[in-house]
């Protein structure tokens, strides 16, 4: 053996020499492999008993075999408690990604209905993100249409606005949504102060719970109003009523309130899914599914202890009061304290349930082992057609990912080329790219496709992610010329290129695939695996770039004029807005009366005016 071949040899990890030196103490470890990196970050109460479960003859899992074998070295970091422990190690997992750890990839913030409590007649409206204006915020929703969804019922029953202020400001008459019995019309005095103080009492006190005391409130004024012979108003707080027992009826609710999140897991063939309910005030906001990926074959428990502090600490999430789980985890304690300190209250997780607390559990439990099926069934069906595409490309392996291109805009206005990206367990969300196109005649779709080909395999060529194994260019001959052109002058290779050009019916299954290794044509049979795949993939870039276009055209249109001129920045706008009374009058003006508002000179006066009259 050479001295060169000496020393590229991998010594085996010397498990026995490195757990003499562990302490027993608790702490974090992370193990690396061969070439320094990071494949699985865990904490300890006792560091040297956990890490030599990993070592020991018999009783573990081929994933943990298969893990084991890979270290190269490990690395230990003591802490004072197994708190410390667990907060450190979700640190170090979300800033280094180990391969082996649970990954938790959503981690938005959640929506809230946002009510406020600095105008006359407050507004409630949908809100995500920092919580900076004055007022309440109720949630966090699992979901934009859970918000919806309550925010709908809130608008019917009790007739809130939830227009903008620059609109309830400038009205002079009622809007569709008084039409529709959806707001009283403050913006144009239709509702007293006290009457419209009363319905967002009774919004608010429907938001945190306290539906039971809405009725009794709203029987009395229903009476009351009968007595009164005021029969309209009186069908009013009927109708209100009924609505409110219907939501009600439809709720699995307690008669205390509460706030909790309720957790079920299942796992099967490697995969694994996590349910959990948002319960706030007693009452049921929604529910989502979480599917971690997780590589070690974990059974519920475990999922469930690496799951938790993956999904609260270190986010802006919600910490509820209590956390219900269906399945008892070992490091209660520690998850418990670790919460709480980052709550800055006392959060319990509790395990053992009755009455409404253990149907929530599970209501969780088998929400999470059907969409677990749904997922399971689904990714099957996904892998067919993988093999199916592979069939008829003729590839020697199953292709593992998959790109696609499509180019979006408005008669050559707001250009937007989408990349959506593809893989063996479907959309790959987080390698989508959407490309802003400049600096070409407008309406040229191959230089538009150019431009973003040769910005996204840049990037690729630079390791900024990984190559595909196909590229589908949304397409007929002359996009894919255009796609091979990009491609060889940028010296990628080993990537399969096929258009998809859709038939002289321009329907769905009537599609060319124009197949750049071999220039073969083909067309797929309508109920072709293959083709369907295809066209998901398509049909997914396709949306991509329209949304990404619309955004992009939207906000173009909503910009003032007057914002993209040299020199005129938001005080001289206001100050040429309120002079003139709007952009109409701005436009009408000649130089001379542009140049009399106060802080506009001669020249930027004649610099606006040759804006304006440009096009």
């Amino acid at each position: 053996m050479t001295d060169s071949d000496a020393s590229s040899t991998v010594h085996p990890f010397d498990s026995k020499r490195f757990l003499q030196s562990v302490t027993r103490k608790p702490g974090v470890y992370q193990m690396f492999d061969a070439d320094g990196r990071i494949l699985y970050v865990g904490k300890a109460k006792n560091l040297r008993s956990r890490l030599s479960s990993y070592f020991r003859a018999s009783g573990l899992t081929a994933k943990t075999m298969a893990l084991v074998q890979r270290i190269n070295s490990i690395e230990v970091t003591v802490t004072r408690s197994e708190t410390e422990a667990l907060v450190l190690e979700q640190s170090l997992i979300k800033s280094q990604h180990p391969p082996y750890n649970v990954m938790l990839k959503d981690d938005k913030g959640y929506p809230y209905i946002f009510l406020s409590s600095a105008d006359t007649f407050p507004r409630i409206a949908f809100h995500r993100g920092a919580k900076r204006r004055k007022g309440q915020y109720f949630g966090p929703y699992p979901n934009a249409s859970s918000v919806r969804d309550s925010l709908n019922f809130l608008q019917k029953t009790f007739r809130i606005r939830s227009c903008e202020d620059s609109v309830f400001r400038n009205r002079s008459r009622p809007c569709l949504q008084y039409q529709i019995a959806r707001c009283t019309a403050p913006c144009v005095g239709y509702i007293s102060e006290e009457e419209y103080a009363a319905d967002v009492r009774h919004a608010e006190m429907f938001l945190t719970g306290k539906s039971d005391t809405i009725l009794r409130e709203l029987a009395d004024q229903m009476d009351r109003a009968s007595r009164d012979l005021d029969f309209e108003r009186a069908a009013r707080l009927r109708d209100q009523i009924g609505d409110l027992r219907r939501l009600q009826a439809d709720q699995v609710a307690e008669r205390s309130s509460g706030n909790a999140d309720v957790m079920g897991v299942a796992s099967e063939g490697g995969t694994c899914c996590v349910h959990v309910l948002f319960i706030r005030q007693g009452r049921i906001l929604g529910s989502r599914s979480f599917f971690p990926a997780e590589r070690l074959g974990l059974g519920p428990a475990e999922l469930l202890s690496a799951f938790i502090p993956q999904f609260y600490l270190g986010s802006q999430r919600e910490i509820p009061r209590e956390i219900l789980i269906s399945e008892e985890v070992g490091d209660r304690e520690a998850l418990q304290e670790a919460l709480g300190q980052q709550a800055g209250r006392e959060v319990i997780i509790s395990h053992k349930l009755r009455g409404n607390r253990a149907t929530w559990v599970t209501m969780a439990q088998q929400a999470a082992a059907q969409n677990l099926g749904s997922r399971t069934a689904a990714q099957q069906k996904l892998q067919g057609r993988f093999e199916a595409l592979q069939e008829v490309l003729e590839l020697e392996q199953l292709p593992e990912r998959l790109e696609c291109f499509d180019i979006s805009h408005s008669s050559g206005e707001a250009t937007v080329a989408s990349c959506v990206v593809f893989d063996t367990g479907g959309p790959v969300k987080s390698d989508y790219r959407r490309f802003n196109i400049e600096g070409i005649q407008a309406g040229d779709d191959y230089a538009a496709m150019g431009q973003a080909l040769k910005r996204r395999y840049t990037r690729l060529s630079s390791g900024e992610g990984k190559f595909p194994n196909i590229l589908l260019i949304d397409g007929g001959k002359g996009q894919v010329r255009q796609a091979v052109d990009t491609l060889n002058a940028l010296g990628v290779v080993g990537v399969q290129i096929v258009g998809v050009a859709k038939g002289t019916t321009r329907k769905a299954g009537f599609e060319t695939l124009y197949v750049v290794a071999g220039g073969r044509e083909l067309v797929l049979s309508a109920d072709s695996p293959a083709l369907h795949l295809i066209q998901q993939v398509r049909d997914e870039a396709h949306r991509f770039a329209i949304t990404g276009h619309r955004q992009r055209r939207d906000k173009k249109r909503r910009e003032s004029p007057l914002e993209g001129i040299p020199g005129v920045g938001p005080a001289r706008r206001r100050a040429l807005l309120r002079h003139f009374g709007g952009l109409q009058e701005i436009r009408r003006a000649t130089v001379q009366e542009l140049a009399s508002v106060d802080g506009v000179s001669r020249k930027l006066a004649q610099d606006i005016y040759s804006a304006l009259h440009s096009h």
